[in-house]
């Protein structure tokens, strides 16, 4: 049976009508969540890569943070343009030049000799994070807003990319140290970026042939203007600071974390790695349970419990190893309540801060589809450039801030204040809308924009 072809919005163009919907949804997220778990790989790699650097190039901890910030930095300003510019031609056009511009800086990373080089070399890598918005506004556009969260959450957990380098990078170092390949490439840690350049041109010509031709696109006649209007509310920035607790932290420690462990417990590279991927796992895979649960319960519920996770986590991580000294009249002093974190408890603390952020992350993104169904694309990478924009902030902060009060718990410490800061606004948000304006709903404070319409009706 053949149909007539009609113009469809949400393709922008006169188009025959998709008969495999549901197979060329499956296969944008299969491919999508692919290219940007390699992708975000390729942005964090600095964590592992950054400390044989280190030790190459001589660099101090403040210098080496700062391949990491700026990488996160290019990683994360574009993200507005290119959600926008997917919901205008496509996430298969911008997915697909985004994985080869990205391979041609990844793989001359290998022959960065100097830490001005590296450091642009690093800020141009880092272009590759912008994918998560193109992935957003990509698969909220082939799937119903019924399945959006958990599709979403699935794509997000493509943040398990930050995890590769570490299982990858360690013995692929030690291993090719000394060797010397194609191209002049030498082993070591400058073997991996040419790896990742290569899969990159891989995942590009792979998502040309696989994802559909004809995309879709809910934005292709809509004036930029217009996609720029929801950006003036309050919320979309409230929803920003959030992402920057669960997103912008989460990349912060992913890259901190290896070091933390080298540093504070002594712990070898491969060690050190290992351990980070027991944050960094939780704080991926289990994106797509917060999805769902937030499609089920509502995101803000999700949120309550995520910033109550973090905020005791924090809290104790904080803490300084040290005691209370009490000098005696006689002159004698005493010690007590001495307190000091083994490794293992701050493995384990370490982990469940992750689960809170895997959840939280998907629980920030089921707010968007919902209050902005027409402006993914605008909406979400503000959302997303603002919470990548903490990942690049917090790595500076992490090492000035244990420069000058001496402590490394200072890491845990910013943590805690920016997630109390979150928490603060929502709450207040959620009082102030239900108990000053409709005491009635208190039970229904997880739709603002239901709200809205029970209002009405209450007042009625």
């Amino acid at each position: 049976m053949s149909v007539a072809p009609s113009a469809d919005p949400a393709y922008g163009e006169v188009v025959a009508p998709i008969h495999d919907t549901g197979k060329g949804a499956t296969r944008v997220l299969v491919m999508s969540t692919l290219a940007f778990t390699v992708m975000f790989a390729v942005w964090l790699m600095f964590g592992i890569l950054g400390i044989p650097i280190q030790k190459e190039l001589k660099l101090t901890d403040v210098e080496l943070s700062w391949i990491t910030a700026v990488a996160v930095l290019n990683g994360s300003m574009w993200r507005l343009p290119a959600g926008m510019l997917t919901d205008r031609i496509g996430g298969r056009k911008v997915t697909v030049f985004m994985l080869a511009t990205t391979a041609i800086p990844a793989f001359f990373v290998a022959k960065a000799s100097s830490y001005g080089m590296l450091l642009v070399l690093a800020f141009l890598v880092g272009f590759a994070g912008n994918l998560f918005s193109v992935g957003i506004a990509w698969n909220a556009a082939w799937y119903g807003r019924e399945r959006q969260g958990f599709a979403l959450g699935v794509f997000g957990a493509g943040n398990v990319g930050a995890s590769v380098t570490k299982f990858i990078g360690p013995p692929l170092i030690a291993g090719t140290a000394g060797a010397t390949y194609a191209f002049g490439t030498q082993g070591g840690w400058r073997i991996v970026p040419v790896i990742y350049a290569a899969l990159l041109l891989a995942l590009a010509a792979a998502t040309f042939l696989v994802v559909p031709r004809r995309d879709r696109m809910p934005g292709a006649s809509k004036p930029i203007r217009e996609m720029l209007v929801p950006l003036r509310q309050v919320r979309v920035w409230r929803f920003s600071l959030y992402y920057v607790a669960v997103f912008g932290a989460y990349v912060a420690l992913s890259a901190w974390l290896p070091k933390y462990y080298v540093d504070n417990f002594g712990v070898e590279l491969q060690t050190a790695a290992l351990l980070t991927a027991t944050f960094i796992f939780p704080a991926s895979l289990l994106r797509p349970l917060g999805g769902w649960v937030s499609d089920r319960m509502g995101a803000r519920k999700v949120m309550y419990l995520t910033f109550t996770i973090m905020l005791l986590t924090t809290g104790v991580l904080m803490m300084p190893n040290g005691h209370l000294v009490v000098q005696h009249p006689d002159g004698r002093e005493s010690s007590h309540l001495g307190y000091a974190i083994g490794l293992v408890p701050f493995v384990v603390l370490v982990f469940l801060l992750g689960c809170a952020m895997g959840i939280g992350k998907a629980a920030v993104y089921k707010h968007i589809p919902e209050y902005f169904p027409d402006n993914v694309g605008s909406v979400g990478g503000l959302v997303g450039m603002l919470g990548g924009l903490g990942g690049f902030f917090l790595p500076p902060l992490f090492a000035y801030s244990k420069e000058w009060s001496g402590f490394p718990s200072s890491t845990f410490f910013c943590l805690f204040l920016l997630t109390a800061a979150c928490a603060i606004w929502m709450h207040t948000t959620v009082v102030r809308m239900l108990h000053g304006r409709a005491p009635d709903l208190t039970h229904h404070f997880d739709t603002e924009h239901v709200d809205t319409r029970e209002l009405q009706e209450t007042r009625s």
